[in-house]
């Protein structure tokens, strides 16, 4: 399956799929306990390693998560601007993912 084509640069359109860093492990740290209680789960690996933004009013992130041997997570999470505090919000969770499976926009 090959990765979806972006609209990076363009107003509203998502990123090319990266590798993560201290800030986004830093947003899915944030969002930890409303993952595992969403998912009904309690992780004991739990470390973010790719994703995708956009930027809307706001950010959108899509991450991928390894919670644990070949079982990935996706979450979707916005980040509101500095203006509102930079308030983070879980919009999704899409359980019972591998590494290699592509990050796709999703509702939740």
């Amino acid at each position: 399956m090959t990765e979806p084509k972006t609209m990076e640069g363009k107003p509203g359109g998502w990123s090319e799929t990266r590798d993560a860093d201290k800030e986004t492990q830093w947003i899915c740290d944030q969002v930890r306990s409303l993952v595992q209680r969403k998912t009904n789960k309690i992780y004991q690996e739990y470390r973010a390693v790719k994703y995708r933004s956009q930027v809307v009013a706001g950010t959108n992130y899509l991450l991928k998560v390894c919670v644990g041997g070949p079982s990935y997570i996706h979450l979707l999470v916005y980040q509101a601007l500095p203006c509102y505090e930079g308030q983070l919000r879980l919009s999704g969770v899409q359980e019972n993912k591998t590494q290699d499976e592509p990050l796709y926009p999703f509702v939740n």
